[in-house]
């Protein structure tokens, strides 16, 4: 087996808000290296690094917008977030929990601060993916998972850590969250000096995301907390160590290799569906919710 070496380490763009309760760092699609098709099945990545929010009787957050043709997919690493969707998925996402919305063929969702948790505020660090889905499950239907911290597998590292797995699998540890196409989601939670090995097939599009801490990946290049690792499409191990206690997001999926075509909250084929989608919101195909 081969390494899978470095292709590039991208540090956090500027920050921007996407509503008023979120402040993000987009990573996929940002530079060249990371288009949308590049990381497919992970077509977007938006990561709130710590932010505090002050308290707010009103909670901040995202008022209703569509989506179709992809998955969301919401980790919690401090802070609550409320979600609510049009096929009646919702819920509390509190830390360590994940959500993942399979909006398919349209959705109309709402997400915010947590009522409770925005009473008091906090440091608030979340990511949201958008997980791309092949052109025969874009007009499936709607689903939710809520995925509890407990409800995930974790392969014990001794002294090195644990990893938590999302989806996919690690040595043998399956996660709980269901996929339409192959993929690995998982937070390596690693102590100072801990090392965790990785093996994912060498043509999926793999990478991670420090979310704390820093590290040492294939003994010989650094990455710092809010850094994003892209790996070649070569080789299949690799390995990271942490330098101090660390939180790594790792990333590998199998791209559906079909036609990319996006327009603000919706990822389909071609255009033409693009446009159909258009009018099928506008004409209340999706539901109704209120803000």
């Amino acid at each position: 087996m081969a390494t899978k070496k470095v292709e590039i380490i991208i540090p956090p763009k500027p920050a921007h808000f996407v509503g008023d309760g979120f402040r993000v760092h987009n990573f996929i699609p940002s530079v060249k290296q990371l288009e949308m098709k590049r990381m497919d099945p992970f077509i977007l990545l938006d990561y709130n690094a710590k932010f505090h929010f002050n308290g707010s009787e009103i909670p901040r957050g995202v008022g209703v917008h569509p989506h179709r043709g992809f998955e969301t997919v919401t980790i919690a690493y401090q802070g609550k977030v409320e979600h609510h969707d049009s096929s009646g998925g919702g819920g509390v996402i509190g830390e360590g929990d994940v959500q993942w919305m399979t909006a398919a063929k349209g959705v109309l969702h709402k997400e915010y601060h947590e009522r409770e948790w925005s009473k008091t505020g906090g440091i608030f660090q979340m990511v949201q993916l958008w997980v791309n889905l092949p052109a025969k499950d874009k007009m499936s239907k709607p689903q939710y998972q809520s995925i509890k911290n407990s409800e995930m597998n974790k392969v014990d590292l001794a002294e090195n850590g644990i990893i938590e797995i999302i989806a996919g699998e690690y040595k043998g540890q399956v996660g709980p969250a269901s996929t339409f196409t192959p993929l690995h989601l998982m937070n390596a939670k690693l102590k100072a000096g801990g090392k965790a090995a990785f093996e994912f097939p060498s043509h999926y599009n793999t990478a991670a995301l420090v979310i704390e801490g820093s590290i040492i990946i294939n003994s010989s290049e650094k990455a710092s907390a809010n850094h994003f690792i892209l790996f070649e499409n070569k080789g299949e191990n690799f390995t990271i160590e942490a330098s101090e206690d660390s939180i790594v997001l790792i990333m590998s999926g199998e791209p559906i290799n079909e036609p990319i075509y996006s327009h603000g909250p919706f990822v389909m084929n071609s255009r033409e569906e693009i446009m159909q989608a258009f009018d099928d919101y506008n004409t209340g195909r999706f539901g109704y919710m209120e803000d």
